[in-house]
């Protein structure tokens, strides 16, 4: 029976975005089979708040809309090692083994190493082998956090069975061996599966080194730490090679290499760690070890039902696929961009599907009786990733053994980017984040008439400062937090020159990540030293295995976001918001034009996100980090909610701030104005809420608005 964690209905796109003329390739999966149906829909507004603009969607279901037999597709989560040809050799003696180290112990039998119905396992109580149906295990199992060689030894001559394990750290070993009448050990040249069964199953969450096939029988092993030259295996797979790929290389004279399944995580530190170097690229046998996870996920690989092609005439903009069966609904979005080289409206907004991708299916354990009620009540999206963690988490997410979530793949269902999907069960507002947070803007560009183009983060990571070129201004979402080094090069290369940037947002520019063309979809994030961060990474694992580039934040990268922005990250807190208050170079004749038509010294103390204007995560102006010379701080956000704590990098101790300013003064937002060189400008309003207070009272009317309004025409002009 199919998995009661599964939605009704549900897909995922080829990508994201595609021109005209460009196909979209939806991959769909109907839990219980039978007849649906796909239609286009223009997203107008994903804010189901009914004291908010609502959902609003353009049925355009006769530009698409087709029917088409539903069948379900199953998802296959968990990461290992396939070798689709094992060694060939003879029916002797022989020795199963491998480095191991647990971050925590399996709930389950897990395995190391399946070779046909030969199966080195770790269980809840031990070590365990099983050959032919008989099973022989360790009374206890290995200690956490440190390395251990693995063994599962066997001789036919005399049915001898040993397995056992023995610490790194110079502890004694532990084994457990039988006699198995009528011993047959598997001739050579089948499948060998590492970190799961030969069928895919029973996953094991740890790190892995140097797995092996050795011949002899063993029931000790003297030299635990010998390298795989040293064992001079029959087959044995050096991780440290070929890191960027996926591929595992056997050293043994038949080559028999293999490949990885749902992108486990490499240049991990090995067992022979030495400490020398922090960058795997350096010291590549110091990092021989492969994190495998029992809930990774990379490509869920579902055979494609449909196809969309974009019409030529279609405007740019933000779309979905409205999937429909007999038991649910789902939306898939996706954009429209203009066709290449060309704008057909001198305003892009730039959807940050980079941070949408790295919250995807950010499961935060608060989808409880109150925020159901309200999902019901308000008709938002019903379904939330803590109740199907088999489309796995998001980088915010943790794995089974505690360790951090470092991949995420948009080749799967993804739950929080859906319209009408809620984050929070905001007291205050509606809640929303990311994907939904940002149609704030979509529905204010509508109602104001101002026409505009969509481009998304991945565009612009391919085509870099070409794709911004056609466009006046280009404008952010609330939340552009996650960024390469292609995207950040090209909105300065952008603003360097006559383009202007709107920053709507708080937090932006803050993470370094990694994509490769040699894993479509999948996005690489290591939490590095500092920052405001859901897990740390492991000290000498601070470099992407995708890349080779030192990960983290952009600040430790010498790239913080003032240098782009003016303002960048300074003080974070629950949900909530305030208002901003004026300062003198709001008057100036030079800026007062941003602010015709607001009245008074204060603004901004409502709002659709947290109630205020001024929430969540604020940004600040540092010309020590970068704000250019000549910025105009312009207004100021003051009475910070208490939940509200000044961020980590901005303290050198629990006193003293990189400023010298008190860690209360920096739990700011700053909106700023400069001029660049090249003509360009830039406009950044420093919270995470900003775009929540476009709509006051029933409209997209107020101060906030009026301000967008001001310098988004001035820019547009």
């Amino acid at each position: 029976m199919p998995s009661p964690a599964e939605l009704p209905i549900t897909g995922y796109l080829d990508r994201f975005s595609h021109r005209p003329g460009e196909r979209f390739t939806a991959h769909v999966s109907v839990r219980e089979g039978g007849a649906a149906r796909a239609r286009l829909v223009r997203v107008i507004s994903g804010d189901p708040n009914p004291e908010g603009p609502g959902l609003r969607f353009e049925d355009l279901s006769h530009r698409f809309d087709v029917t088409f037999a539903g069948r379900r597709q199953a998802i296959r989560i968990g990461s290992h090692a396939v070798v689709p040809r094992g060694p060939v050799r003879d029916v002797g003696p022989m020795t199963w083994t491998a480095l191991v180290w647990l971050g925590a112990h399996p709930v389950k039998e897990a395995v190391v190493i399946a070779e046909g119905d030969v199966v080195l396992a770790l269980t809840p109580d031990g070590v365990a082998g099983a050959i032919g149906g008989a099973v022989v295990a360790t009374p206890r199992p290995p200690a956490l956090r440190c390395w251990h060689r693995l063994w599962l030894s066997a001789d036919p001559g005399t049915g001898r069975v040993a397995v056992g394990m023995v610490p790194l750290d110079g502890g004694a070993e532990t084994v457990a061996t039988a006699v198995v009448p009528h011993l047959h050990l598997p001739a050579g040249g089948a499948r060998i599966v590492i970190a799961a069964d030969a069928k895919g199953g029973r996953h094991l969450t740890a790190k892995v080194e140097d797995p092996a096939l050795l011949g002899g029988y063993r029931d000790s092993y003297p030299h635990p730490a010998a390298t795989l030259a040293a064992l001079d295996p029959i087959a044995g797979w050096d991780f440290s090679r070929d890191i960027p790929t996926q591929r595992i290389l056997d050293v043994g004279e038949q080559h028999c290499d293999g490949y990885l399944v749902n992108l486990p995580t490499r240049a991990m530190v090995g067992a022979r760690w030495s400490g020398r170097e922090m960058c795997w690229r350096h010291a590549p046998e110091d990092y021989g070890a492969i994190h495998f996870h029992a809930d990774d996920l990379g490509d869920c690989g579902w055979q494609s039902d449909l196809a969309f092609t974009v019409p030529d005439d279609l405007p740019s903009g933000a779309y979905a696929l409205h999937l429909t069966c007999a038991e649910g609904e789902d939306w898939l979005p996706l954009y429209v961009l203009p066709p290449k080289g060309e704008a057909r409206a001198p305003v892009a907004f730039l959807a940050s599907t980079f941070t949408y991708q790295a919250y995807a299916n950010h499961a935060r354990g608060n989808a409880d009786a109150a925020y159901k009620a309200r999902v019901a009540a308000w008709g938002a999206y019903p379904h939330n990733p803590d109740d199907f963690a088999i489309y796995a988490g998001s980088t915010y997410n943790l794995h089974p053994d505690g360790s951090g979530v470092s991949f995420s793949s948009r080749l799967r269902p993804i739950l929080t980017m859906r319209p009408g999907f809620l984050t929070f069960n905001d007291a205050r507002g509606s809640g929303l984040r990311h994907y939904p947070a940002d149609t704030h803007i979509l529905a204010w560009l509508e109602a104001k008439g101002i026409a505009f183009d969509v481009i998304t983060d991945e565009d612009l990571h391919e085509e870099g400062l070409d794709l911004l070129k056609p466009y006046r201004v280009v404008m952010t979402g609330s939340h552009p937090e996650y960024h390469t080094i292609r995207t950040l090069d090209a909105l300065s290369d952008y603003t360097r020159g006559t383009g202007r940037l709107m920053y709507l947002g708080g937090n932006g520019f803050y993470w370094r990540i990694a994509v490769t063309q040699t894993l479509p979809g999948m996005l690489e994030l290591r939490r590095a030293e500092g920052g405001i961060r859901a897990w740390a990474a492991e000290p000498g694992e601070y470099y992407h295995q995708t890349d080779g580039a030192y990960g983290g934040l952009w600040r430790r990268n010498r790239r913080p976001p003032q240098m782009l922005a003016g303002v960048g990250f300074s003080g974070q807190g629950l949900f909530e918001g305030t208002h901003y208050r004026l300062l003198p170079a709001a008057r100036d004749p030079r800026h007062a034009w941003i602010f015709d038509g607001v009245d008074g010294e204060t603004f901004g103390d409502y709002g659709l996100s947290g109630g205020g204007a001024a929430g969540f995560e604020l940004d600040r102006a540092d010309p020590a980090l970068g704000t250019p010379e000549g910025t105009a701080i312009l207004a100021r956000s003051e009475d910070p909610p208490a939940s509200f704590v000044t961020v980590p990098e901005e303290l050198l101790s629990h006193v003293k701030t990189v400023t010298g300013e008190t860690p209360d003064a920096l739990k700011r937002a700053e909106i700023v104005y400069f001029d660049t060189p090249g003509g360009g400008a830039v406009f950044a309003t420093g919270s995470i809420t900003w775009c929540g207070s476009l709509w006051q009272d029933g409209a997209f009317q107020g101060p906030v608005s009026r301000i967008m309004e001001n310098v988004l025409r001035r820019f547009a002009d």
